[in-house]
């Protein structure tokens, strides 16, 4: 959100500058960005630097296509994946983003392959996954990216592989369950895995800490896969899955549950993204692959939820990623069609406020030029604000 420091100086004058300063609101609003390069479900985001990127999926036939989203909302194509694939995982380091496993075709056609992306978005194959797998879960740890699960093409699998900055592999212990269709997410110093299918639903969480040893937290309240996770403030959230739930759990930073406010609607392949303020879970089906919704709840870092405004597409089998101050979600299957459409959500303000300036003070925002007030007024600033505020002392009437 920037900064405003106020420094207090001689003569009467108190000074607050800014640098990139943002206001937020209470609500949580949507813009529609340029669509996906090719419409497909079943891919996979991540974020690196200043970019949210959409990789992989599935449009009739398997892809390699990636697309990059700037802090402006700007699309690009960067270098497609070595292998075109869907039902991949993405995850994140400070230094990359990794998208992982994935399938050619069917869930027995499991990959290894990994590929990055770095803040440039020069692409890279780091050594692969020690197993086959797709439909596993990715968290994105302080410096870690790890993937834990997935179905390794005759069955799920227990495997979890960590990638740390410099993209070198570790196999921290296994999962304490071997399943797919699970979720992950992150708070304070763990990296959870949540859910999944094993032979039926399960409701185990494991918890990796900055040394990647597995603790296992208090199950989810309920057994539930193909549900969506998501991290604010001090708190992981995992939310819906099938059957078809509307059951949220949140894990605080001891690892505590809790279970909030359930969605505003039951629903499975939905998918979640975080911003400062808010985790955001969105899409998803109800009992059929035709029933895709457009619901998005939303929950700040109190846990209150929200219903923002709707995707303005109802899908499933999307992807969602982060960049600065958006939430993105990304293609889908709208149960009729594959999708290329692109919501992206924010509360930051975006409409210009007013400042009030006593007569002599100076100030300097958004501009080169120093300005000093003859009266006392209101001026016009947008955000983000950069630049100060010298104010000599006076009121206004």
């Amino acid at each position: 959100m920037g900064e405003a420091i106020v420094v207090k100086r001689g003569s009467g004058v108190v000074t607050i500058t800014f640098e990139d300063y943002k206001v937020y609101g209470d609500t949580v609003t949507r813009t529609t960005p340029a669509a996906l390069s090719t419409a497909r479900d079943s891919l996979a985001g991540a974020s690196v630097g200043n970019y949210a990127l959409f990789a992989g999926g599935y449009t009739g036939s398997v892809s390699a296509v990636v697309d990059a989203y700037d802090t402006d909302l700007t699309r690009s194509t960067p270098t497609s994946l070595s292998t075109a694939r869907r039902y991949l995982i993405g995850a994140s380091m400070d230094t990359h983003a990794l998208f992982a496993g994935g399938s050619t075709g069917s869930p027995t056609s499991a990959l290894k392959v990994v590929d990055a992306y770095d803040t440039d978005l020069t692409r890279s194959t780091p050594t692969a996954l020690s197993t086959t797998t797709n439909r596993c879960a990715g968290v994105s740890f302080r410096t870690y990216a790890l993937f834990g699960g997935g179905y390794a093409g005759s069955g799920p699998t227990d495997v979890v592989d960590a990638y740390d900055t410099d993209l070198t592999r570790s196999t921290p212990t296994t999962l304490s369950v071997a399943r797919d269709s699970l979720a992950g997410a992150s708070v304070g110093n763990y990296a959870l895995f949540a859910g999944g299918w094993i032979s039926s639903a399960s409701n185990v969480v494991d918890a990796y800490n900055i040394n990647l040893t597995r603790s296992t937290p208090t199950a989810l309240s309920a057994a539930r896969h193909t549900l969506a996770g998501a991290s604010v403030g001090n708190y992981a959230l995992f939310a819906g899955g099938c059957t078809v739930s509307a059951v949220v759990d949140a894990y605080d930073t001891d690892l505590t549950r809790s279970t909030p406010t359930s969605l505003s609607t039951a629903r499975r392949y939905l998918i979640g993204a975080s911003m400062d303020t808010h985790a955001l879970f969105a899409g998803g089906s109800t009992d059929s692959p035709t029933s895709a919704l457009k619901v998005v709840d939303a929950y700040d870092t109190d846990l209150t939820r929200s219903t923002p405004t709707a995707l303005s597409a109802a899908r499933h089998l999307l992807a969602g990623a982060s960049v600065g101050d958006y939430a993105l979600f990304a293609g889908g299957d709208t149960g009729s069609a594959y999708s290329a459409v692109v919501d992206a959500y924010t509360n930051v303000v975006v409409l210009p406020t007013y400042l009030p300036i006593t007569a002599g003070s100076k100030y300097k925002l958004n501009s080169t030029t120093e300005v000093t007030a003859s009266t006392n007024k209101f001026i016009k600033v947008n955000f983000p604000l950069t630049g100060y505020i010298k104010y000599k002392g006076g009121k206004f009437e």
